[in-house]
């Protein structure tokens, strides 16, 4: 926990930019009917029968301080998935980048070793390279920022029925660019003096 914390209190450097990670899935839903539109008086009408179509997987990687994020919508969340992911961050959005540091919960998916599975062992050394990765404890994901963002995502874009994933990626595109323009960053409070004292059962009892 007070690694993460730490990490937290970094000045902030373009060389090493700070990347929450997080995941969240989306079920998606087809109108059976054809919805009302909206009237003058009257909101858009909606049937409340659905057609189930499938869940997929979003990826957050938001740099909270600076208000910079970015989602990947995939079909599943395996480590390929994660790994692929991890690629397109690194070469695509940082490039300049020395490294990244990297905040996530500790899956199975978010290992290093996802990385060999998904690329030959020199790439996936490349991309490793460029990673400081710091796992949030166990029972502790609260202390990963990007949950709190994901959550901000469910509750302006994914709160609605959505057919198919290209109708997503759309939604999640405009939301992004949306909060992108705005610069929507995190106030982050919580230290670990704060933890020291709040979270003081947490700690191991020393003997005397």
């Amino acid at each position: 926990m007070e690694d993460v914390l730490a990490v937290y209190k970094r000045p902030l450097d373009p060389e090493y930019p700070l990347v929450c990670m997080d995941e969240t899935s989306k079920q998606l839903t087809r109108e059976t009917r054809k919805p009302l539109s909206a009237e003058p008086g009257k909101s858009a009408r909606y049937d409340y029968e659905y057609e189930r179509n499938g869940v997929c997987n979003l990826f957050m990687f938001f740099e909270p301080f600076k208000g910079k994020r970015h989602v990947q919508v995939t079909q599943r969340r395996t480590k390929i998935d994660w790994a692929f992911g991890i690629k397109d961050l690194l070469d695509d959005h940082y490039p300049k980048a020395k490294k990244i540091v990297l905040v996530m919960d500790n899956l199975n998916t978010h290992k290093g070793a996802s990385l060999y599975e998904a690329f030959p062992p020199e790439e996936a050394r490349r991309l490793y390279e460029r990673l400081e990765i710091h796992h949030t404890p166990k029972h502790g994901s609260w202390l990963n920022i990007a949950e709190i963002e994901l959550r901000i995502l469910s509750g302006q874009c994914l709160n609605r029925r959505l057919p198919d994933i290209p109708a997503l990626e759309q939604e999640v595109q405009h939301w992004q660019t949306r909060r992108n323009n705005q610069k929507s960053k995190v106030d982050w409070q919580f230290s670990t003096e704060d933890a020291r004292i709040k979270l003081k059962r947490l700690y191991p009892t020393l003997l005397t």
